[in-house]
């Protein structure tokens, strides 16, 4: 076991802030002993970004590379007030379009390789319009981008007017994309048990995603506890150990032979204001 828990991909996602960024963000991630970590480029509720130049972004590879991380491992997450999913508001489609063509080149200045997307609501204009909006900005995007990113859709909880909350409809959004090789899939453990994924039979899930998805396409797995159960569609992330999933549940999912070369991000809440990763990924590899 003491092997694999050395080859074993275990993050959290950690904040980028002045003054440090992205330098600061490598450095909490090694405290908390991870060899990978996912972050917001800048605040995932807006597209205000600080400019690259400020970033340290050099520092930071710097001491990646001194401790042996890959950064075709480290993971970005795209602002969440990008909507692909929206056909009844022209300006905020176009709006989702720009923001994610910004991230998209960011997350190329930082010399990452994997951005994480919420794929988008409907609102109101039911899922087949929805995932066809989605296709048709995901297209108009990567027509005109030049990066090597690959859009990581992640899979939903089915919350509201979420999309994504089935295989199936990722399986739809990348079989009718034109850039079939620009996309792959994040996978978060609470969101599939909260839309009705029978999480604990790690084996059926992986078998269904390879039939409908392509285990291939799996880039990126959010390991976080629930704390609902089973198709509640809430999307309420606990802390590892403590939720309706179980820490045995989540230990398959870092160790499975399948998933060894996949990220694990850790998105679970702070306790007493205080980030738990270190203790969880402790907890994950005992």
């Amino acid at each position: 076991m003491q092997e694999t828990n050395k080859n074993v991909l275990l993050g959290s996602h950690i904040s980028m802030c002045a003054p440090d960024y992205f330098l600061g963000t490598v450095k909490e991630a090694l405290s908390y002993g991870e060899n990978t970590f996912m972050f917001y480029t800048g605040a995932p509720q807006n597209s205000i970004r600080v400019p690259l130049e400020k970033c340290k972004i050099i520092e930071g590879q710097k001491l990646l590379k001194e401790n042996n991380i890959d950064i075709d491992k480290i993971v970005v997450h795209a602002p969440y007030i990008i909507n692909l999913g929206n056909s009844i508001d022209e300006n905020k489609f176009e709006l989702a379009k720009k923001v994610l063509k910004t991230e998209l080149n960011r997350t190329y200045a930082f010399g990452c390789k994997l951005l994480v997307l919420h794929p988008g609501l409907h609102i109101g204009q039911g899922e087949e319009v929805g995932l066809k909006q989605i296709i048709k900005g995901l297209n108009e995007v990567l027509k005109e981008d030049t990066t090597d990113v690959t859009i990581c859709l992640e899979t939903m909880a089915g919350k509201g007017s979420e999309l994504g909350k089935t295989f199936d409809e990722i399986a739809y959004i990348i079989n009718n994309s034109q850039f079939k090789n620009r996309l792959g899939v994040c996978l978060d453990t609470c969101h599939i048990n909260d839309a009705g994924y029978n999480v604990e039979n790690i084996d059926e899930v992986l078998d269904l995603f390879d039939k409908k998805i392509g285990l291939n396409r799996l880039k990126v797995i959010h390991l976080n506890d629930s704390k609902n159960i089973k198709g509640s569609h809430k999307d309420r992330h606990e802390n590892i150990g403590k939720g309706t999933i179980g820490l045995n549940t989540l230990k398959k999912y870092v160790f499975n032979e399948k998933l060894i070369d996949v990220p694990k991000i850790l998105e679970t809440p702070y306790i007493n204001g205080l980030p738990p990763y270190k203790d969880e990924i402790k907890l994950l590899k005992e």
